[in-house]
């Protein structure tokens, strides 16, 4: 069984995104959420879930000084590092963890700077199946939606049992030795998030963990609206 209490913990923030699809001047994460820029509100929830732990965030180097700007602004106090991102994801978790010291890392967890409602419950069910020596842990929610797979042609498709799927969400969290030893590995783009970098390294079998239905992720105005409402619940 794996023990971290004398290791450095980390949160990996992504928030290098351009967010062009949400239609706003400013990338989505930088966008008001409760009367601050959302980004705010993902770094205080995770801090809030796992207290003590390192806070690196990665953004596009773009956007170095108006983040700064805008914790002056709002008074943003929480202590976190930034990190410039690179051309893909995976790269800029690489960038990231570059700056870290494997022999003093307990676990890591990646987290999308887009979801920012991650509840405490969900970092605990994380964080205990890593300890309990998986090699990292995936919290995942069940599809609603029926699915189709279409085919080879792109044209015709099919109807997939959906009880056998599970939509992923973030933070995934990890062995942090086992994490760096993953991303000092050859990238490639079928890395679409960091289980896909872990199981190609050989690490695994990975454990899912019941995600939460609020940790979704914003991509449109609407869901920036349907994120404060839930704030406003919890108050």
């Amino acid at each position: 069984m794996a023990t971290y209490q004398d290791k450095l913990n980390v949160h990996i923030v992504v928030a290098a995104g351009s967010g062009s699809r949400f239609g706003s001047d400013l990338p989505k994460q930088f966008c008001l959420l409760a009367g601050r820029p959302m980004l705010m509100t993902s770094l205080s929830r995770l801090d809030e879930c796992a207290p003590g732990a390192r806070i690196i965030v990665v953004l596009s180097e773009s956007m170095f000084e108006p983040w700064r700007e805008m914790c002056r602004r709002y008074d943003f106090r929480l202590p976190h590092e930034i990190v410039g991102g690179g051309a893909t994801r995976a790269e800029s978790v690489k960038n990231a963890i570059s700056t870290l010291d494997p022999a003093r890392v307990g676990w890591i967890s990646v987290h999308d700077a887009a979801r920012p409602l991650v509840t405490r419950p969900m970092i605990d069910r994380l964080v205990a199946a890593v300890s309990g020596g998986a090699p990292g842990a995936i919290p995942v929610v069940a599809v609603t939606d029926s699915l189709r797979l279409i085919d080879d042609d792109g044209v015709g498709s099919r109807a997939v049992d959906r009880s056998r799927y599970r939509a992923v969400q973030t933070p995934q969290l990890f062995d942090g030795s086992s994490l760096i030893k993953a991303y000092d590995r050859p990238l490639t783009p079928e890395f679409t998030d960091d289980a896909s970098v872990m199981e190609a390294a050989g690490f695994g079998p990975l454990v899912i963990t019941d995600g939460h239905p609020a940790c979704f992720k914003v991509t449109s105005p609407g869901d920036l609206q349907r994120a404060e409402a839930m704030l406003e619940s919890e108050n």
